[in-house]
């Protein structure tokens, strides 16, 4: 065979493989795409569906999501150690109170209850989420009004602010918890994902209550309305794909479904706009740090810097150690700023000079830190202080006068039934000493004075105790005493009182060894 006709038949076979080829490769036609999902939809319902035992799962989750004593006890333990990890700022701890999981089963019954078009079932499973979240918030506040840690934590405050990510987080954990319901695999894990979502605002939303902190209470409280909506919409959207038939009409369940994707779509935008927000900050927190940065040498240490952007105009704070100054570098940073952000800035640069050794930079921030750290330790005893002497005044916190500059405390006590003048100047010392260098005045009310005997060789010790009682009493209470006695009873008292004589009126009176006390007219 010659290699023309060898030549001929390949090209020959391959228009035919061609051919075949082109007929095999069609494009795809609507009716392929309508056919496949047809088998994918009969695979669902007979592979999957049909495997499944829809009336012991209802009557599982059912019995499982209603009002009892182990569900609020659980609860309340759950929050207990929500709050405290919030407090403690321990992620560790908050995890702790994930595991136990209790409002679980609640929220997934809501789910399917819609799903299932079972009204007495939702009504219940409502209650039980209405009591279990109204004890929480009571429980935490509870705890976050006796407790002396009342901080704004960075854990508490990133459940401040909803946006978009929270949306997905609920939705996973909502998709993962309703998944092991149906098929039969719950428990701790699937228990945590849910309460990741659910249990941490909600302990916020306490701690914003007892603390009258409403832009934290009303944050959290969106956060948490958020994922419970969330979890409750996605377990009925679950449900309903595994097959748990609704007695609803086939218009009723549609519109129930556009009804769940409108609410969806209603909470999804304005957490994108929230979390828009929020990386635009990232975004210009990474520009401050930048153009901080580059205003100074490379030897130059910058602490991150303080970003309100709330303000207007949005200011910014920081502090540089570095072994030159820079004088306008307050101006200039401004000026690149409201450049890059296109908003009016202020900046504040704290410089301090260092020396050109590269370790000298680090040693001082080092120090600063240690004194941020003190003055931190200081602002909690002032602030413990500040409630301690509330509290055995009898008043609330901002009638206490917290003299910082001075180191003085004072707050005018109100009358205790029982409560004498030794034991208001006692609560008062003791207070004191648990505060060094602060001076503690409590102001006692006017009550009765005691008498004083003078024996034949002067005081005793004591009468000597009763005369300071009284100086004292006339020293914090700014009333004048009048003393009334004989000659010589009167002066052993005055010469006891040394200079705090000023504050006291004496009038002879009869004889005898005993003196009287007596407020007089007050001349504060």
């Amino acid at each position: 065979m010659s290699i023309a006709s060898e030549t001929t038949g390949q090209v020959a076979r391959e228009e035919k493989a061609d051919k075949a080829d082109g007929t095999a490769r069609r494009p795809i036609s609507r009716w392929t795409i309508l056919r496949a999902l047809a088998e994918i939809r009969i695979w669902w319902r007979d592979g999957v569906v049909a495997d499944l035992d829809h009336v012991a799962t209802v009557e599982r989750v059912r019995g499982e999501s209603l009002l009892t004593s182990r569900y609020i006890f659980m609860t309340a333990m759950s929050a207990g150690i929500a709050i405290l990890g919030l407090l403690l700022s321990s992620p560790a701890v908050v995890i702790g109170a994930m595991l136990l999981s209790p409002l679980m089963n609640p929220i997934i019954g809501t789910g399917f209850s819609l799903a299932t078009g079972d009204a007495g079932w939702l009504r219940r499973c409502g209650k039980a989420l209405i009591a279990g979240s109204i004890f929480a918030i009571l429980f935490c506040a509870l705890i976050v009004f006796l407790s002396p840690l009342q901080t704004v934590t960075e854990e508490i405050a990133a459940r401040t602010r909803p946006n978009l990510f929270d949306l997905l987080v609920a939705l996973f954990s909502a998709l993962a918890g309703s998944y092991a319901v149906i098929r039969g695999r719950e428990g701790t894990i699937v228990g945590v994902a849910i309460a990741t979502a659910l249990m941490p605002p909600l302990a916020v939303v306490g701690f914003g209550l007892a603390t009258f902190n409403w832009t934290v209470f009303g944050g959290a409280l969106g956060l948490y309305v958020t994922n419970l909506v969330t979890i409750g919409l996605t377990a009925a959207v679950m449900a309903r794909l595994y097959g748990f038939q609704s007695d609803l009409t086939h218009r009723q369940s549609r519109v129930q479904s556009i009804g769940i994707m409108a609410i969806f779509i209603a909470l999804a935008v304005p957490l994108a706009f929230s979390l828009r927000t929020i990386a635009w900050e990232a975004n210009g927190q990474r520009i401050v740090n930048q153009e901080v940065a580059e205003a100074f040498t490379d030897r130059a240490r910058v602490e991150q810097p303080i970003v309100n952007w709330a303000a207007k105009p949005v200011t910014v704070s920081a502090s540089v150690f570095t072994p030159e100054f820079n004088p306008s570098a307050d101006t200039n940073v401004a000026e690149r700023l409201a450049e890059r952000l296109g908003r009016p800035v202020v900046v504040t640069i704290d410089q301090f000079q260092v020396g050109t050794d590269p370790r000298a930079a680090e040693q001082a921030a080092l120090a600063q830190a240690r004194a941020r750290e003190a003055a931190e330790a200081s602002e909690r005893q002032i602030a413990a202080l500040g409630r301690s002497l509330a509290l055995i005044a009898g008043v609330e916190r901002k009638d206490v006068l917290l003299d910082r500059e001075n180191r003085r405390a004072r707050a005018d006590a109100r009358p205790l039934e029982g409560l004498t003048l030794a034991g208001y100047r006692e609560l008062e010392q003791r207070l004191e000493n648990s505060t060094p260098g602060w001076a503690v005045e409590l102001r006692p009310p006017l009550s009765a004075l005691p008498e004083i005997s003078v024996a034949e060789d002067g005081l005793d010790s004591a009468n000597a105790g009763r005369v300071a009682l009284i100086a004292w009493a006339a020293q914090r209470s700014g009333v004048r005493v009048s003393l009334s006695g004989s000659e010589a009873a009167l002066q052993a008292v005055t010469g006891a009182l040394g200079d705090d004589t000023r504050l006291f009126d004496t009038r002879t009176e009869g004889e005898g060894n005993t003196v009287v006390a007596d407020w007089s007219v007050a001349t504060e």
